[in-house]
């Protein structure tokens, strides 16, 4: 599968761009982050990119989290469902989504169960981050909203 335009206005959304590297908000360091929540050994304090370079980047980082999700998904699922998991991916890593009860619950056809574990990954260096709940509970509405039509 692809990554929708929903999708991936999701991630602009939720990532913002910033085109002068910061600090994760969750360690007030590492990993900097740059652009559309780029992040890598190519970051550093003071790194300054353009518009144009931050979107390609994101649309490379992108594809990264939709080969990740479309190589570990053993069902098929909607498009919501998808971009649901590949915004997680995209946020969280593709490991962490790779070894998560959520694909596990994905991949058994538990869709309610696999919504409700979207929310348990609201924090960053140990502490509950307001923007990660949203962007959880945004991913999981997703993941939902064609079961309800």
């Amino acid at each position: 599968m692809n990554y929708s335009k929903n999708g991936l206005h999701l991630t602009e959304q939720f990532e913002g761009c910033k085109l002068t590297a910061y600090p994760d908000p969750g360690t007030g360091g590492a990993p900097w982050t740059i652009g559309y929540g780029h992040t890598g050994p190519d970051v550093f304090p003071t790194l300054v990119i353009t518009q144009e370079y931050a979107e390609k980047l994101l649309l490379e980082d992108v594809q990264k989290a939709v080969a990740n999700v479309n190589t570990y998904l053993k069902i098929e699922v909607t498009q919501e469902e998808f971009d649901a998991l590949v915004d997680f991916a995209f946020n969280c890593g593709c490991r962490n989504l790779d070894n998560s009860t959520l694909l596990k619950k994905v991949n058994e056809g538990d869709h309610e169960g696999a919504a409700d574990e979207f929310l348990k990954w609201d924090r960053s260096g140990g502490h509950i981050m307001a923007g990660l709940l949203k962007r959880r509970q945004a991913e999981a509405a997703l993941f939902l909203s064609d079961l309800s039509k």
